[in-house]
């Protein structure tokens, strides 16, 4: 039997409420004049992409701890990336609505709480010394496309399946008093922000899937694979490595490689894969590109079929 999601006045009006009490400026609510901490990681070492190989034995712990500085950085320039498609999306989505509804006004708030996050990861990036490495330049024109064909339900969707990945990786980060606390502090900020828009992603995804027909949801499934696998293979830019002294080539081959990596994808992915898979949305030729990004439990561990 399928449960009723609930009312969407309702579930905005609670969300209002939530946000007016638990909104953060990061621009006073972290101290951006501090300096970092000598010697701490910026992420927990075990989720490096080396982390486990050769390679990472060769670095030594100064290296490995520039090597976090950077992945960290690079993830967070690719969530200033997605954002800026999610914000295209929910606007799409909010267009031709009633701005007098409860929906609307928190799709707008949302809205809002997206870009003071977007500037805050700027701002952690550019604190951290690091390039704003985003995605590469075929992912970014790939983004643009798929920006476009990113309708309601694979965009609620792909929203689900990034902030659900982040929350992981920040839920962790934040509890971890052996980090940086720059990067404890934009974890915090960052996940309770996202409860509230994680649920919103949930309960407007299950309406829309509930009420679709076989054609849409085969072409949401699809569409849904490619931007999942998109998202997944740029998190971690190959300048990422030079950045360390590493060759970029030599060293995105052992991440793909690297059994530990992959655990950590699936890791921080294993939530959101069970809620949509539960609905259905990770079948036909999109399941795939699931499985291609090594998400699936049967995913082929082979490198080819891995792309950091």
């Amino acid at each position: 039997m399928t449960i009723a999601p609930p009312d969407r006045e309702q579930t905005a009006e609670r969300l209002l409420r939530t946000s007016a009490k638990h909104s953060y400026d990061p621009l006073t609510e972290i101290d951006w004049e501090a300096p970092l901490a000598e010697g701490r990681p910026f992420a927990p070492p075990h989720r490096s992409s080396l982390y486990g190989t050769a390679l990472w034995e060769e670095l030594g712990e100064e290296r490995r701890i520039e090597l976090t500085r950077h992945e960290t950085a690079s993830i967070a320039s690719v969530g200033v990336w997605f954002e800026c498609l999610l914000i295209r999306v929910l606007m799409r989505h909010i267009y031709d609505q009633d701005p007098t509804t409860k929906h609307v006004q928190y799709a707008l708030t949302e809205i809002g709480d997206e870009t003071r996050h977007s500037v805050m990861f700027a701002r952690m990036i550019d604190k951290f010394g690091c390039p704003a490495y985003g995605p590469d330049r075929v992912a970014r024109l790939l983004g643009r496309s798929v920006v476009l064909v990113l309708r309601q339900i694979s965009g609620f969707a792909g929203a689900l399946f990034v902030e659900e990945v982040l929350d992981a990786l920040q839920r962790e980060a934040m509890a971890d008093e052996t980090l940086q606390p720059l990067s404890r502090q934009v974890s915090r900020i960052h996940v309770v922000e996202e409860a509230r828009h994680i649920r919103y992603a949930k309960q407007e995804l299950a309406r829309q899937w509930t009420a679709a027909g076989p054609f849409a949801r085969a072409y949401h499934r699809l569409v849904l694979g490619g931007a999942v696998y998109l998202a997944t293979t740029r998190l971690v830019h190959p300048g990422v490595y030079a950045a360390v002294g590493l060759d970029p080539r030599r060293a995105r081959r052992v991440a793909a490689r690297n059994p530990h990596y992959r655990e950590t994808l699936a890791w921080a992915a294993g939530k959101v894969v069970a809620e949509l898979g539960g609905l259905g949305m990770i079948k036909g030729p999109g399941r795939r590109l699931w499985r291609r990004a090594g998400l699936l439990p049967e995913a082929d561990l082979r490198s080819r079929d891995l792309l950091v």
